[in-house]
């Protein structure tokens, strides 16, 4: 049992080792206080592969991954919007170099995460690999070490968006979650409509989405600040209304 543990624990941590669900550790950690993160990351491991396990070894079925993949990319893609929300003119945080990532209400927080971490790893290749060890090996060794595994490779990324999180300020913490998710959701959602394009195509299509996302951003500040800035300032007005009493 012990070495069906540690053969599921090496396995899942490095297939999760650069996978998208770390990336969306790290961007999580930026922007929700850790513990936060890790309770979720730790919940959804948990129901995933239970779900993975159940499937390999009592049923030998697969998921419906594409209707998954479907849901997973809506969550994602919704999550980078309302995060990007944030930086539309008369809602960005002050660009203060001391400002770290916001620390929002711990329950909307671990149910965002939750809900986005359990959606992605369905049909996420690490599943595969969950369901393929449950068919040869005990169900139950191989849930405790793919678990282990799992949230040893999301505490790593936690570990490493908490370090750098503390130099970054709140505007660029936002803009780069808020692009990243829309990156993430557009892959994903590339994957399960388009498998044909390959990884490296989901991979160079998937750019497109924050891109223009990024750009009506970028488009919709610049014609804020334009406006600001053809309006008289508060003292010009004061003393002109002074002059002509």
């Amino acid at each position: 049992m012990i070495t069906t543990i540690l053969l599921s624990f090496g396995a899942l941590f490095l297939a999760e080792l650069g996978d998208k669900s770390q990336l969306m550790a790290l961007t999580f950690a930026l922007r929700y206080r850790w513990w936060v993160v890790l309770s979720a990351i730790t919940v959804a491991s948990i129901l995933v592969n239970l779900i993975a396990v159940g499937v390999g070894h009592f049923l030998g079925a697969a998921l419906p991954t594409e209707l998954i993949a479907f849901f997973a990319a809506a969550t994602l893609i919704a999550v980078g919007l309302w995060t990007l929300r944030e930086l539309l003119p008369g809602n960005a945080p002050e660009d203060d170099a001391e400002t770290v990532a916001p620390q929002t209400k711990s329950r909307s927080a671990f149910l965002v995460v939750l809900s986005a971490f359990l959606l992605a790893e369905l049909g996420d290749r690490t599943m595969f690999a969950t369901m393929a060890l449950a068919t040869k090996n005990g169900w139950i060794a191989v849930w405790i070490g793919s678990v282990a595994g799992m949230v040893a490779a999301g505490g790593l990324a936690i570990l490493i968006g908490v370090t750098v999180g503390k130099h970054i300020p709140e505007r660029a913490i936002a803009l780069c979650s808020g692009l990243l998710f829309l990156y993430f959701g557009a892959v994903t959602l590339l994957g399960a409509l388009a498998p044909e394009l390959g990884t490296l195509g989901n991979i160079a299509l998937g750019a497109v989405l924050p891109a223009a996302a990024g750009a009506v951003l970028m488009l919709l500040r610049r014609k804020n600040s334009a406006r600001i800035g053809e309006q008289p300032d508060a003292d010009e007005a004061v003393t002109v209304e002074e002059r002509t009493a």
